[in-house]
């Protein structure tokens, strides 16, 4: 199956449905987060900082960034914000990055400052966007995350998201973009609006393996958007996405619940050799001085 490579200056990720499942940390990001959007006006990079380390620390593999504030102008303002935060989170992780932006400029501006081979996110079927977003990959030979809408916008019909997968694969190839750097969104639908949403997205993972060859993401939250005991919902369809072939998806790693389900559907889909991950992570520590482990011997009992 198609193997996708991100690198940063010194690590390389491969994005693989036959491998271990990939996380791409979705904390950078100021959307609903009051807080960040401020401080990334002021030019305060802080949070983005804290963001990245601990993300690098709780396991993520590549991580998302994204600076796009909805209250100002983003054609103005996103392109160096997002180009600076690029250059902070480099200073701090030697990660991989996903560039986030839906402003082709502000993607221009941090790919000319980005190490290595970051994921670019994203390109839709939109017309506009085909012919500014796919040169640009090109250019900088990197993969890009194809997100299923068009003009028409979002279809509740997977047969349509399928044919605009299908679509910016093929106008990719035009450009000389091959089927395995892109990786493509399939778009999950919440689940409290529409009921057969999981059962789309895990049907359409599968044919977009099978009959395009990519890899896939989602933002895996959007599932649960709305419902009560939303951790434990998205942490589950996770591990069920996965076990369908999804690739990766732009995830929490501070949410233990979600991280457990990564680990757990690497073990259960037969991607943790020997189950190494899973018993690294969870096994518990022998206690200091445990008779069983490595304290030391167990004393023989005096017989009176």
């Amino acid at each position: 199956m198609a193997k996708t490579i991100v690198a940063s200056a010194t690590k390389e990720h491969v994005i693989d449905s036959d491998g271990p499942f990939t996380i791409i940390g979705e904390r950078i990001n100021p959307t609903g987060r009051k807080k960040l959007a401020a401080e990334l006006e002021e030019g305060n990079f802080d949070t983005v900082r804290a963001d990245a380390i601990a993300q690098d620390a709780a396991g993520a593999h590549i991580l998302d960034v994204n600076a796009g504030i909805t209250a100002v102008d983003p054609n103005e303002t996103e392109p160096p914000l997002l180009r600076a935060a690029v250059e902070v989170v480099q200073e701090v992780s030697e990660l991989p990055l996903c560039i986030d932006s839906s402003v082709t400029g502000a993607l221009a501006a941090a790919l000319e400052v980005a190490k290595g081979r970051p994921l670019v996110n994203s390109v839709t079927g939109e017309e506009e966007k085909l012919e500014a977003i796919l040169p640009l990959v090109k250019k900088h030979d990197v993969p890009v995350v194809a997100i299923c809408n068009d003009e028409t916008g979002i279809s509740e019909d997977p047969d349509v998201r399928f044919a605009v997968a299908r679509k910016i694969v093929e106008r990719a190839a035009d450009h000389g973009i091959a089927a395995h750097d892109i990786v493509v969104d399939p778009l999950v639908m919440p689940i409290g609006a529409m009921n057969s949403a999981g059962v789309q997205v895990f049907a359409l993972v599968r044919r977009l393996r099978e009959e395009l060859g990519v890899n896939t993401t989602c933002g895996a939250s959007n599932i649960g958007f709305g419902m009560p005991n939303r951790r434990v919902l998205t942490a589950h369809f996770i591990a069920m996405a996965a076990s369908h072939g999804l690739s990766s998806a732009i995830m929490n790693p501070l949410h233990e619940e979600d991280m457990a389900a990564v680990f757990a559907a690497n073990l259960l889909n037969g991607r943790d050799a020997d189950s190494r991950a899973w018993t690294l992570r969870y096994k518990p520590a022998a206690p200091e001085g445990d008779a069983g482990g490595r304290g030391g011997r167990r004393r023989r009992r005096r017989r009176g």
